[in-house]
């Protein structure tokens, strides 16, 4: 079940649901104007947002995506906002306009390779047979960074990549601190196995690291996290990706060597972030 947030002042936002995939969808409210964090999954998705804004007497004039995979977009249609996108985002979506989503080509897409089965299932369990999906290209296109001013309330969008998704991009609200990282942080999950690139991970931690967040909010995580759990973290990243970057670090001794820096034994999550990494550069290997 989902259920409407205060996070400050001037942010609400709806909580994220496992069984179909539905992320986080956030309104930064200022004095002027709204600004909707992500479309959601399905125009229902967008629309229950939508209503329970309506009873907040909340008003959305734009909508920013932080990038353009299905569960973040799909609601597009039915927000009738004004619609920010990085230039990437924008380009996929224009892609995926020319795309048919019945079962028999999600189907055959996961067969071919070009869609997941993870993807293609909540697809599936979001629409049921009802699939008419339209994806408006968006209206206004950015390339490294804007900033929007809503009234007393300045929000910074900043594209900055990550293995999740290229075209990934984070929004921090400067008077509260908020940073929203939509899927930034996340592995790479359409190659098999997921994976952590270290390059280009400790290219996007420094990113993050520019911004002075003391709360940090996941598209799909229910638990939002305070300025100390995203720094541990970045922490377990960064030092994962630095030693797995030394090609002379195998598995076991990327194992040994990080857990000499915790002085303590590693947790499977911490076991798993390095199989992440290995598998990456793995990958590299083979490109």
């Amino acid at each position: 079940m989902q259920i409407m947030q205060n996070l400050s002042s001037h942010i609400n936002y709806l909580t994220p649901y496992q069984e179909t995939d539905r992320p986080i969808l956030a309104a930064v409210t200022g004095t002027r104007s709204t600004l909707l964090i992500d479309a959601g999954n399905s125009a229902s998705h967008i629309q229950l947002f939508i209503d329970q804004l309506v009873k907040l007497d909340i008003s959305p004039r734009w909508l920013v995506l932080t990038h353009w995979h299905w569960d973040h977009v799909f609601g597009m249609n039915q927000a009738n906002t004004t619609i920010i996108a990085q230039t990437l985002t924008t380009q996929h979506i224009k892609e995926m306009q020319q795309l048919s989503w019945t079962d028999e080509e999600l189907d055959r897409r996961v067969e071919e390779g070009t869609e997941i089965a993870f993807c293609a299932d909540a697809i599936k369990k979001e629409f049921g047979e009802e699939r008419d999906i339209l994806l408006p290209t968006p209206d206004i296109t950015f390339d490294r960074k804007l900033e929007l001013d809503l009234g007393r309330v300045h929000c910074i969008i900043e594209h900055v990549g990550g293995d999740h998704s290229a075209d990934s991009s984070i929004i921090y609200i400067q008077e509260d601190k908020v940073l929203f990282l939509g899927d930034a942080l996340y592995p790479n999950i359409h190659v098999t196995p997921n994976c952590y690139t270290p390059a280009t991970t400790l290219k996007l931690i420094q990113s993050l690291r520019k911004y002075d967040a003391d709360t940090v909010v996941l598209s799909h995580h229910a638990e939002i996290w305070d300025a100390e759990r995203f720094e541990q973290e970045l922490v377990l990243l960064e030092r994962t990706a630095l030693l797995v970057q030394n090609a002379e670090n195998d598995r076991d001794s990327t194992a040994r060597l990080l857990q000499e820096q915790y002085g303590r034994e590693l947790s499977e999550y911490e076991q798993e972030t390095i199989d992440l990494f290995i598998s990456g550069r793995a990958m590299e290997a083979h490109i």
